[in-house]
């Protein structure tokens, strides 16, 4: 990460972002700078199946818009030249570029190939539900656009041999989740078909037994040979597979090809880290390889670390934890972040209890994955419960939205507006954690559910209408100018809490109150500076200066919902609010 100055990590797209988003973003990047931004998450740029793909449907690793395939040179953020012409900005500018990794599987094969498979079954799969049989799947990746290019770049084709799954069965036109299996023999283990019924039946037979439901832990006999990884996540069973073709990490040519494509972003491209899509679903062995691998091409080329963070999407704090442990080098390293899903949980449980509160009749509209709020009433008090940001603080991504969890997606998981500004600054102005800001909360989001930004002004401040006032940007600026130094807590109430922060030998602290009681002003006595100094809210919601007394204390106050940040009266950097945003920055 660049520099000594307070990070902030922003995710530069949303799911529907334009397809000129590579000089989007490079536009865009002095703004980003300004606003505290020091490392940009860019979207999967490599070539994908799809036109439109936003890159999860990944193709060809070694493609990020240079060669013509899949009926396209261009991804659909851009080239490779404007790729690189952003990379180069960003270095102006001090922001580290960040690339999102799909390292899971392919799609988008040019032919299908004969193998041998068995239908799994979708809860557990580890459960085989038919026996052996060989299927055509799509598995044959030869990329003729980058071989009769004669580039240095991989010259490894993929065949069925680099894949341990896939989800779909060209020949009967069939979509499940197939594991890919050896030949099978006469010593070949036979298929567990119909086990967990045989179990549930043996268990109704034997009095006082236990009867299994689909949740228990069975462990069933597993194959011999070629199968799933047996070091990723052991949700589902086993959790090695997501989607498309499953890429098999036990093979030496797929290890080789992924650590090489690793040091060859860092080394050639310039990229500074790496965000890990569906980290969970990979051998956790070959992720502890990997990284070990780029963060040493990134100290030989650079002297610093390679940054990683893990979208290791869970409620489960300890899966995080325990995949924080099994990926972490022997021997110094990158330090690995994961993205705290459960924190996020906890914003949204927040928001709904918040809701149902205000309108007792409302069903709050949740995620699937969102667990039942731990509490009756609303309390800002439990916001780190069983989160991995009170686990391993050092560790965590903080996040409020992101583009799988904003409307329309898989994961979409609504949080009040008014209350995603509480929550960023709860991850903004806090000592711990690494903030990951949202393209779409700061400039809005595109597409059916489309959404404006978070805490924008309806007043224009300027002749094209285009410039308005962001408070989004306004905590970020907070976080860019005042939140150092020690921090103290004042978590007086379930619906208002503050803490302070005493600033250090370069910057000015900063005092922060949040409250979500509605129409009502709440305050908090606190320590913090020097009896005399006057202390204002840079927001403007607090109408008067708050004075600090002979102990050296003073009663700050948010109204609620709102959050109040209070600095001294010369602090460096007060003058520079309120904070404006020019939208037209986003159309050229």
């Amino acid at each position: 990460m660049s520099g000594t100055s307070n990070k902030m990590l922003m995710e530069g797209f949303e799911w529907h972002s334009s397809h000129n988003h590579y000089e989007s973003l490079t536009r865009l990047l002095p703004l980003l700078s300004h606003f505290g931004v020091t490392s940009l998450w860019l979207p999967p740029g490599c070539k994908a199946m799809n036109l439109d793909g936003n890159g999860y449907d990944i193709y060809d690793l070694w493609d990020l818009g240079e060669f013509d395939q899949q009926g396209r040179r261009r991804t659909k953020w851009g080239d490779i030249e404007q790729l690189t012409s952003l990379i180069k900005k960003a270095a102006e500018v001090q922001i580290d570029i960040i690339w999102d990794a799909v390292l899971n599987h392919k799609a988008g094969a040019e032919a299908t190939e004969e193998v041998w498979a068995v239908e799994v079954d979708e809860q557990d799969r580890r459960v085989e539900i038919c026996p052996p049989k060989k299927i055509e799947a799509w598995l044959r990746f030869s990329y003729p656009g980058r071989q009769q290019a004669d580039t240095s770049h991989s010259k490894m084709q993929w065949r069925a041999e680099h894949f341990n799954g896939t989800d779909y069965e060209h020949r009967e036109h069939k979509k499940a989740i197939f594991k890919l299996i050896d030949p099978p023999g006469p010593d070949t283990l036979t298929p567990p078909r119909g086990l967990f019924q045989k179990i549930r039946q043996s268990a109704k037979k034997r009095p006082g037994a236990t009867i299994p439901s689909r949740s228990t832990k069975i462990a069933p006999p597993r194959r011999p040979g070629k199968g799933w990884s047996e070091d990723a996540d052991d949700l589902d069973g086993n959790d090695d597979f997501l989607m498309f073709s499953n890429i098999d990490y036990t093979h030496p040519e797929v290890r080789r090809d992924v650590l090489n494509w690793g040091t060859w972003m860092i080394d050639s491209i310039g990229v500074d880290g790496f965000r890990l899509d569906g980290a969970r679903h990979i051998s956790y062995s070959f992720m502890r390889e990997w990284i070990g691998s780029i963060g040493k091409a990134q100290r030989e080329k650079t002297g610093k670390e390679a940054f990683v963070v893990a979208e290791f999407w869970t409620g489960e704090v300890q899966r995080i934890t325990k995949w924080l442990d099994a990926v972490k080098q022997p021997s110094g390293g990158p330090r690995v972040y994961a993205f705290d899903a459960p924190l996020f949980y906890n914003f949204a449980n927040l928001s709904d209890a918040i809701s149902k509160a205000s309108h007792p009749k409302s069903t709050p509209n949740r995620s699937p994955l969102v667990r039942p709020a731990a509490i009756e009433t609303p309390d800002l008090r439990t916001l780190l419960r069983n989160s991995l940001l009170a686990a391993r603080p050092d560790q965590t991504a903080t996040l409020i939205t992101n583009h799988d969890t904003q409307p329309g997606q898989a994961l979409a998981t609504p949080i009040d507006s008014r209350l995603k500004l509480l929550f960023y600054a709860f991850i903004l102005l806090r000592k711990d954690g690494l903030p990951c800001l949202f393209w779409g909360d700061l400039f809005g989001t595109q597409g059916p559910l489309s959404e404006s930004p978070v805490g924008v002004s309806r007043e224009a401040f300027n002749v094209e209408g285009t410039a308005r006032r962001s408070l989004l940007a306004e905590l970020m600026m907070c976080r860019k100018l005042f939140a150092f130094g020690p921090q103290q807590d004042y978590w007086t109430s379930p619906s208002c809490i503050g803490w302070t922060r005493a600033g250090d030998s370069s910057h000015p602290g900063c005092v922060v109150v949040l409250s979500i009681q509605p129409r009502v002003v709440n305050t908090i006595q606190m320590q913090i500076g020097k009896p005399g100094e006057r202390w204002f809210d840079v927001l403007g919601y607090a109408p008067e200066d708050v004075l600090i007394d002979r102990k050296g204390s003073g009663l700050f106050s948010a109204h609620g919902p709102g959050i109040s940040v209070f600095v001294r009266r010369d602090s460096p950097g007060a003058d520079k609010f309120p904070v404006l945003l020019d939208f037209g920055l986003l159309d050229g």
